[in-house]
C-alpha cells in the first residue's frame, strides 16, 4: 500500500477516536431510562439511520463508570446489532476506526474501562470479519498488533467491582484474540504472535492471583490455534514447556516460599488445566491428541 493510502486510512481513526473521547454518554437525545427501555426491547430500532447513529454515539459509553450504560447497554447493543447484521459497512468502518486506538494501555482512561470494553466490542467486529470478511489484510494485521501489544503491556488486573462492574482487560482482550485465532485469513506466523502474547499473561509477573475466570478465557485462543493444526506436536511441546517453566523461580518447589510463587503456580496450573479439560473432552481428534502433552506440562508443576 502506498504511503498516501496509509495516511488516508489512519486519519479517520484518529478523528473517530478523539471524537468518541469527547462525546457524551448517554448520547444526545437519549437518557439512561430510554436506553434501558431499548435494551428491554432487545435493541430493536426500526429506523435504520437512527440505529447507525446510535451505534456511533454509544462509543463514549464504553468508558462510562456506570456499568449499566457501559456493559448492559453499549456492549450488549453492539453485540446484538453486529450478530444480527444490523450495522452497515460505513458504521462498522467507523467503529473499527474509533475502537482501534482505544485498545491500548497508553490510551486507557483513568478509570480503566475504555480499553477493556473497546477490546470486547472489537471482538464482535472481528467475529463479523471472520464470518464475512470486510477488513483488509493491513487492517487485520493492525488489529492483531494492537491486541497482542495490549495483552503484553496489561498491568491492570482488576476484574469485577460491586459498584462499578467489570473491567476484565485480560479476559476481554483474550476474547478478541480468540476471534482472530479462528480467522482463516491469519497464518501460522500470526498465530505464533497470539501464542507469544498469551504466554506473557498466563502468570503475571506482579504476583497477581487470577480469580475471575481469566485462565479459561486465555486458554480459548490457544485451543482454537491447536485446532487449526498448523503446528507440530514438537512445537506444542516447546510452547507448553515454556508456559510450565517455574522461571523466575529455580524450581516448582521454590514457589511455595512466597505469595508471588504461589500465584505463579496457581495461575499456571489453572491455565493448563483449562487447556487439558477442553482438549481431553474434545470431539476433534487433533485437539484430543494434544491432551497427554498438556497433562505432561501439568505434571511438571507437582
Amino acid at each position: 500500500m502506498k504511503k498516501f493510502c496509509v495516511a488516508v486510512m489512519f486519519a479517520p481513526m484518529l478523528v473517530a477516536g478523539a471524537h468518541a473521547a469527547g462525546m457524551p454518554c448517554p448520547p444526545a437525545g437519549w437518557s439512561q431510562e430510554r436506553l434501558t427501555a431499548l435494551k428491554a426491547s432487545e435493541f430493536s430500532i426500526d429506523d435504520d439511520a437512527q440505529r447507525q447513529q446510535l451505534a456511533l454515539g454509544l462509543l463514549a459509553c464504553l468508558a462510562s463508570p456506570n456499568p449499566v450504560l457501559r456493559d448492559e447497554v453499549a456492549f450488549e447493543a453492539y453485540s446484538s446489532w453486529l450478530r444480527a447484521g444490523k450495522l452497515d459497512n460505513a458504521t462498522r468502518d467507523k467503529l473499527y476506526a474509533g475502537l482501534l486506538p482505544a485498545i491500548s494501555v497508553e490510551n486507557a482512561d483513568s478509570d480503566g474501562f475504555r480499553a477493556p470494553f473497546s477490546a470486547l466490542v472489537m471482538s464482535e467486529l472481528a467475529r463479523v470479519d471472520r464470518l464475512t470478511p470486510y477488513l483488509s489484510d493491513t487492517q487485520r494485521q493492525d488489529l492483531l498488533d494492537r491486541a497482542t501489544r495490549y495483552l503484553q503491556a496489561q498491568r491492570d488486573y482488576r476484574g469485577f467491582d460491586q459498584q462499578q462492574g467489570w473491567r476484565h482487560g485480560i479476559a476481554h482482550d483474550a476474547d478478541l484474540l480468540m476471534q482472530l485465532s479462528l480467522n482463516p485469513a491469519l497464518g501460522k506466523a500470526q498465530l505464533n504472535q497470539i501464542l507469544a502474547a498469551v504466554a506473557t499473561q498466563v502468570a503475571p509477573a506482579s504476583g497477581h492471583f487470577y480469580i475471575y475466570g481469566e485462565a479459561e478465557r486465555l486458554a480459548r485462543p490457544v485451543l482454537f490455534i491447536m485446532g487449526r493444526k498448523l503446528h507440530t506436536e514438537a512445537e506444542w511441546d516447546n510452547w507448553l514447556s515454556q508456559v510450565a517453566s517455574p522461571a523466575p523461580f529455580g524450581s516448582w518447589n521454590d514457589v511455595f516460599l512466597s505469595q508471588a510463587g504461589l500465584a505463579k503456580r496457581h495461575n499456571t496450573r489453572d491455565f493448563l488445566l483449562a487447556l487439558y479439560v477442553e482438549a481431553r473432552d474434545s470431539k476433534y481428534e487433533s485437539l484430543a491428541a494434544l491432551a497427554p502433552r498438556i497433562k505432561t506440562a501439568i505434571t511438571a508443576l507437582q
